[in-house]
């Protein structure tokens, strides 16, 4: 782009087998093709810009694609805003994200109408109990002439250019399923096919049934925590909207009402650096660091701060308190909001307002207490924001 400054960013794209590489020249992206060997040790560059041509910094220049893009998914989803917002955040902070809402409340069509503003593709899941880890990768199938085939499953089914994976109902498949995943989450990488799979965009999104109780397999501590967030995506709840959700034909078609959102407003492949640019550019004072210590102490022992729920022993009500991760994804995900809101700096606000969905589900009560545990986090979760003074 001319009269943009660059800093490049190197990848280096690993070794294929029976596969040459070929790369697309404005973006520097990979494509694959089933012909000769592969050169060794490609190594290609992609610019990252640092200044635009008006003279704008880049991060003021993204800011304004982030806060379009949140605008144009709001213009198509109805009383979604702060889901809409969360999501952001997590995709510009690169975290993962649990769902949490009833059937048909429009997960997929919002993250679809995310998969298209960014650029990416898109894939999904349906979880149930006879899922097998081999399903994510491929399936078999015969083909016109009755021979055996093997085709990608839905993780591989796009390549490395899948942006955002969505596991339906992941609670119902078996933890054998859920180690795969969650082992792509943490590596960003997967050997299938003689190759190694690397997943340098992807954004795993899973929701969970909480209706049904029999034949559903709820996500262990360790796996909740590699969750960045836990989001609401709620019926409606006020009339207007709820009665264009029935009566507007546009929102008929899930597929078609997403077409609204225009594509590539930000760019997948530039996500990842953007997030590094980010984090350097949005501090925390030493008070903000003090008041997220603080909270942190109180996830772990809230009866140190004077918190005692009715009807509950107050030493034994937490399990197991915030761990390290959670802490330092919700610190992480504060600075983003932050940037979005055109600060260089973390308030207090910032940490309060990410402070459930960052953490609510990765603080675990006492067996006795789980039972209740829907009403008893959020009222945990409130006096914590309480009890703990902020500077």
């Amino acid at each position: 782009m001319a009269g943009v400054s660059y800093v490049p960013i190197c990848y280096t794209a690993p070794v294929l087998t029976n596969e040459s590489v070929g790369v697309d020249p404005p973006g520097g992206r990979l494509t694959l093709r089933p012909r000769g060997d592969p050169p060794q040790n490609l190594r290609i560059t992609r610019s990252f810009p640092t200044t635009m041509n008006d003279g704008t910094s880049f991060l003021a220049s993204a800011r304004n694609d982030a806060l379009a893009l949140e605008a144009s998914i709001n213009g198509v989803m109805i009383g979604q805003a702060h889901a809409v917002r969360l999501i952001l955040i997590a995709l510009l902070a690169r975290g993962h994200v649990l769902l949490e809402g009833d059937v048909g409340v429009g997960k997929t069509t919002l993250l679809k109408a995310y998969a298209r503003g960014v650029g990416g593709s898109f894939s999904r899941i349906e979880g149930a109990v006879d899922l097998a880890p081999n399903d994510l990768l491929y399936y078999t199938y015969l083909d016109e002439t009755g021979a055996p085939r093997i085709a990608k499953g839905p993780l591989l089914a796009h390549g490395e250019d899948l942006s955002i994976f969505f596991f339906n109902e992941i609670n119902r498949a078996r933890p054998q399923v859920h180690s795969v995943l969650l082992s792509i989450m943490a590596e960003g990488r997967l050997a299938a096919f003689n190759r190694e799979f690397r997943f340098n965009y992807l954004t795993v999104f899973a929701d969970r049934n909480r209706i049904e109780r029999e034949e559903t397999f709820e996500l262990p501590a360790a796996a909740r925590d590699r969750f960045m967030f836990e989001v609401s995506v709620a019926v409606p709840e006020d009339d207007d909207g709820r009665r264009r959700l029935l009566f507007d034909p546009r929102y008929y078609d899930g597929d078609a009402l997403i077409t609204a959102v225009p594509e590539d407003q930000l760019d997948v492949r530039d996500l990842r650096p953007l997030a590094t640019e980010i984090q350097r550019a949005v501090h925390a004072s030493p008070a903000l660091e003090d008041y997220a210590l603080r909270l942190w102490a109180a996830t772990r022992a809230p009866q140190a701060v004077g918190i005692a729920l009715p009807d509950t022993d107050p030493e034994a009500l937490v399990a197991s308190g915030a761990s390290p991760r959670a802490m330092a994804h919700l610190i992480r995900a504060a600075r983003v909001l932050a940037w979005l809101e055109g600060r260089d700096h973390v308030r207090p606000d910032d940490v309060r307002e990410l402070l459930v969905p960052a953490l609510a589900h990765r603080v675990f009560l006492a067996p006795v207490y789980e039972l209740r545990r829907a009403g008893l986090i959020d009222a945990l979760f409130a006096a914590i924001a309480a009890n703990v003074p902020a500077p």
